[in-house]
């Protein structure tokens, strides 16, 4: 981009702002943080931000129980992308992409644009981006070219979801890029999907992977669009973790979780009086059926009088089974 495309894009920015676009525009109100908040120039033309090796590595290690719950929901999103020219990434908190994929022959050009691990891409550093606003406004966007606050990034098109571990809490997000000039929105739709798609999977495999030893239940009034609503329940059917899906649906919070909450009072309708009523329901059927159906020989077992059993079998809604 040369310098005189450099100040049209800044002066648009600048126009849009004053022409109080941010109260009324996401993209706009991004433009602004970058700008007032951090301090940013969009017409500078300086060079990417990038951490040390140290840094990266140790970057990493703290990512490695979701990174290794990705893997291969990265390798898949790459073969569903590479062919028009995209590549993945997966970055950390701070906006550092810590694992990617590409093709090689589209490397070098990635490197230079900082589509690369170890480059920064918060929205502190490089203003309005995918992954930087992503992360900042804790939801999906896709920021396509002159959207992108710094002039110098005006070549890509991002398509960032931001993916949250296994207590619910933002862990990083999940990229697809391109430099292509010819990316047009109805491609960058189509992207945005599977990367929506691949991010629930993402936090899904690192929930699963986290409660390995528990029972793995989708939270009630879970869809297909949020079917990363996922509780972990223990053998007392206690919850002992939720996703960041379940605990918006469900108003599920660390405090709740830790005074112990019974998984019954989330997924049953009536809560724990249903519960009990289940409880009671399935005594009474299996002492009816060690004693072959015979109503005397199950009171004993259950330590009630016949007329008592009688009572319970019309309340409970099982007088046909003997």
């Amino acid at each position: 981009m040369g310098e005189r495309e450099r100040r049209d894009h800044g002066s648009l920015i600048r126009q849009a702002l004053d022409e109080g676009a941010g109260a009324r525009s996401a993209l706009a109100a991004s433009w602004r943080r970058s700008m007032s908040l951090y301090g940013l120039d969009p017409v500078e033309h300086g060079r990417v931000e990038t951490v040390t090796e140290q840094q990266l590595h140790e970057a990493r290690q703290a990512m490695e129980p979701l990174t290794r719950a990705a893997e291969g929901v990265l390798d898949r999103l790459f073969l569903a992308v590479g062919g028009v020219g995209c590549c993945v990434l997966l970055t950390n908190a701070e906006g550092v992409p810590v694992e990617r994929r590409g093709a090689v022959a589209d490397d070098e050009t990635f490197q230079r644009w900082g589509l690369w691990p170890g480059a920064v891409w918060s929205e502190q550093v490089e203003g309005t981006n995918g992954i930087g606003t992503a992360l900042a406004e804790h939801r999906a966007v896709t920021i396509h070219r002159e959207q992108h606050f710094h002039a110098r990034n005006t070549g890509l098109s991002c398509i960032t979801h931001p993916i949250h571990d296994h207590r619910g809490r933002l862990a990083g997000a999940l990229d697809v890029s391109s430099c292509r000039a010819d990316a047009t929105e109805a491609i960058l739709g189509l992207i945005s999907a599977a990367v929506s798609d691949a991010a629930r999977v993402i936090e899904a495999q690192t929930f699963r992977q986290a409660f390995a030893d528990a029972r793995i239940v989708l939270a009630g009034g879970a869809t297909e669009r949020n079917a990363a609503a996922l509780l972990a329940v223990d053998r007392h059917d206690l919850v002992i973790g939720a996703t960041r899906a379940a605990r918006l649906s469900l108003s599920i919070t660390d405090e709740r979780i830790a005074a112990q909450l019974p998984a019954s009072d989330l997924l049953t309708p009536g809560g724990a009086e249903a519960d009990l009523l289940e409880a009671e329901r399935g005594a009474v059927r299996r002492a009816l059926a060690r004693s072959g159906g015979n109503v005397s020989a199950a009171a004993r077992a259950l330590g009630v009088s016949r007329a008592t059993l009688h009572r319970k079998l019309h309340r409970l809604g099982l007088i046909d089974l003997h």
